[in-house]
């Protein structure tokens, strides 16, 4: 192994989080020497499309809202508007799964409440919010929105939360996963009072787009990765600080750099940072889905308009919910064909992840029948199962934000960023990129993002 190459910044990991912080910096530092590693063979992690017979998937996220400043910035830089694909929240709707059948679910939340989706009760419930004091202790998702606006409402939530994480309501802490609306609550004394207060001082832009690519999610990703020096198939296996850098092993070589950015999963970063400062868990837990594509003859199905639908676990039905891919992007499948992407496993269900393709299949196609009209079988079938999973910000989560916080803090040159810290999503991976990268127009010094209040989304 080659010993003492010496870096000024060494990434650890080329999915999204790695590849977005090169880039910020690159533009503050163009002369800087950054490396990349990567165990698995290509770059992207969670980020991957798959293309066979003219029919266009994604393995992890579909695609990303176009209302984060980072990700525009990002994409501009990129300069390839000529592939991008948009698909406006005020165009597409999602559905909710109720009672077997699916409702229409409007993107405002007062429009929601004027519905005839929840019973009049329900919505005066809602108001409860007004008068509901903040509960100061760490909540679960279920456990705050009950509180606040009364158990009518978790289905919908529930339907957000598996839209996002395939997560469990019952697990995951609203003070990890959206602490702009915890401090909304202690500022305000209301969520819906503090929404109205904050939306006077922030500018119009009305409802956001989907934004995905021509040839799918893996090209922006690839777009990004031809700008940086990236070497596949190398796995760190230590890192330990050496006086002023930074001592990397990997199972090909032995290497110093000045500054070091893990941004690998988070599980993967906690066996990597553990052995230099303690942390409060070996490990974060997980939650993994199959995507069922389904390819039919646009004659054969009746899709209903919109983004897909959700169902919350209360219905008990096999498929988490489904992407109407084509209806955004027709481009995902050939000429007379319409394509759907189902969801199945996450955190209720692990144990569907163990399913032969051939019952997956059959199993979906079953819930889907008996949701929307289909008189054909499908053309063209496929199951993508990774191995890449959805960390949880579950209880207690709290404390593993603390430790990222003050172990960077406490070792100059260590930066933490990455898949599943402070969320999971892509706006949320190149905003925090972005504020690494930032430091370094600051000589180092260490700023931390404000805790803005997160759109939710159906």
């Amino acid at each position: 192994m080659k010993k003492n190459q010496h870096l000024d910044i060494a990434i650890i990991g080329a999915g999204l989080s790695g590849l977005a912080a090169a880039h910020f910096i690159k533009k503050i530092h163009p002369d800087y020497h950054i490396q990349i590693f990567e165990k698995s063979k290509r770059v992207g992690g969670a980020i991957q499309t798959h293309t066979q017979d003219g029919f266009i998937a994604e393995a992890g996220p579909h695609g990303y809202l176009d209302n984060v400043d980072e990700s525009r910035e990002l994409l501009n830089d990129l300069n390839i508007n000529q592939h991008i694909r948009k698909a406006s929240l005020n165009n597409f709707i999602r559905y909710l799964c109720l009672n077997g059948r699916l409702f229409p679910i409007p993107q405002h939340p007062l429009k929601i409440i004027k519905s005839d989706i929840m019973p009049f009760w329900s919505k005066v419930r809602v108001l409860g919010d007004f008068i509901k004091k903040p509960v100061e202790s760490e909540q679960t998702i279920a456990d705050w929105a009950q509180h606040r606006f009364g158990k009518a409402i978790l289905p919908f939530i529930d339907a957000v939360i598996t839209g996002t994480f395939a997560g469990d309501i019952n697990k995951l802490s609203i003070d990890a996963v959206y602490p702009g609306i915890k401090k909304l609550e202690k500022e305000y004394g209301s969520v819906i009072k503090g929404f109205f207060k904050s939306k006077k001082t922030r500018k119009k832009k009305g409802l956001p787009a989907m934004t995905n690519f021509k040839q799918g999610m893996s090209f922006f990703i690839e777009k990004m990765a031809e700008q940086h020096s990236i070497q596949l198939e190398t796995t760190v296996l230590a890192i330990k600080p050496d006086q002023d850098s930074w001592k990397i092993t990997s199972d090909k070589q032995i290497f110093k750099a000045s500054n070091i950015i893990v941004a690998t999963n988070i599980n993967q970063a906690l066996n990597l940072l553990n052995p230099v400062e303690k942390s409060p868990f070996l490990k974060v837990p997980e939650s993994r889905i199959a995507n069922v594509v389904l390819g039919f003859e646009a004659s054969g199905i009746d899709i209903p308009p919109g983004f897909g639908y959700l169902a919350p676990q209360k219905e008990n039905r096999f498929a988490l919910g489904a992407m109407f891919s084509t209806h955004m992007f027709p481009e995902r499948a050939p000429e007379g064909h319409v394509m759907l992407e189902v969801m199945v496993g996450g955190r209720h269900h692990p144990d569907y992840m163990e399913l032969v393709d051939e019952d997956l299949i059959e199993k979906c196609m079953i819930d889907l029948t008996s949701l929307m009209n289909i008189s054909q079988n499908p053309v063209f079938t496929h199951v993508i199962k990774t191995k890449e999973a959805f960390p949880q910000l579950e209880i207690g989560h709290l404390k593993i934000q603390a430790y990222q916080k003050n172990i960077a803090a406490k070792y100059p040159g260590l930066f933490i960023t990455g898949f599943g810290w402070n969320g999971i999503g892509m706006n949320e991976m190149i905003k925090e990129a972005k504020t690494v990268a930032d430091q370094f127009s600051t000589k180092n010094e260490r700023s931390a993002n404000p805790e803005q209040v997160k759109g939710i989304y159906f």
